[in-house]
């Protein structure tokens, strides 16, 4: 499975490709129906090359004791609503997926035809949504955080992944939950780490302010990145304090195709910017 490249609805990822944006919009619309349009419209100009939400049910995702219920049910998003946005995606020419937190928004999703899914850090155990996503045989970006190495191949295992590499065209994202994430906690040494353990497509989903670790990550050799996205940084809400507004967003943009260019390609010999040097070298036997 060494350097596979994987294909998210007609995009190739990995090796070679051009790093794959996420602009993580989450829950960042408040369950504002309007705000969600204007989030994926703010991050097509951004240039953003996908726009991730999250689909599901409060009372499937946590109990009615959980200091979250309130918030998440604030900003769920009925199915109907989350159809129209996969259909402005396609509007805006923009890839729109989705990471669901139980069966039922799966189907939802199959039934809108996402190209890929994602699983969430707090889901790389849960076994049972991960067989669910399974069977649907669509590309599968999962992060990382808290995942243990031997869990790590338990999920494998479950989304169909098979010893030999096969089964499963998933992308890893490292991942750290913490929120936000002080910088000099992003463990960015995971970045290889996990293009050893698994040679298909890995990235990194950042929880930082600012825009130099993302950077950094694909300095790391990071394909994918993702990174929470609002339109008020200083708006009410668990996610917003962290994530990237348009402006900031399109600054990590510029930032990850000047890290691309900066760090070339994998080649040994004279260089074009080497030509004018190359009579100088000196060659013996």
């Amino acid at each position: 499975m060494a350097n596979k490249v994987l294909n998210f609805g007609g995009r190739k990822i990995g090796q070679d490709c051009p790093v794959f944006v996420i602009a993580e919009v989450g829950i960042n619309h408040n369950g504002d129906m309007k705000l969600a349009e204007k989030l994926l419209i703010e991050a097509v100009k951004a240039g953003a090359d996908a726009v991730k939400l999250q689909t599901y049910l409060t009372e499937k995702r946590v109990g009615r004791d959980s200091p979250v219920y309130d918030i998440l049910k604030k900003c769920e998003l009925s199915f109907d609503e989350q159809e129209r946005l996969f259909e402005l995606g396609h509007e805006l020419g923009v890839m729109v997926f989705s990471t669901p937190f139980d069966d039922d928004s799966v189907e939802f999703l199959e039934s809108v035809n996402t190209p890929v899914y994602k699983v969430a850090s707090f889901d790389s155990v849960n076994k049972t949504l991960l067989r669910k996503i399974s069977a649907t045989k669509k590309p599968v970006i999962m992060s990382t955080g808290m995942t243990s190495l031997d869990e790590l191949g338990a999920a494998w295992k479950a989304l169909g992944g098979k010893d030999d590499g096969t089964g499963c065209d998933l992308a890893l994202l490292h991942c750290v939950s913490s929120y936000p994430l002080d910088d000099k906690k992003a463990n960015l040494a995971v970045v290889p780490y996990l293009h050893e353990l698994h040679g298909g497509p890995v990235g990194y989903s950042d929880h930082t302010i600012g825009i130099e670790v993302p950077a950094l990550a694909v300095a790391a050799g990071a394909q994918l990145i993702e990174k929470h996205f609002t339109l008020d940084t200083s708006a009410s809400g668990p996610d917003h304090a962290m994530s990237a507004d348009p402006k900031t967003l399109q600054k990590m943009i510029e930032k990850i195709r000047w890290v691309e260019k900066v760090m070339g390609v994998r080649t040994l010999g004279v260089r074009e910017a080497e030509t004018s040097i190359v009579p100088f070298r000196r060659m013996t036997d």
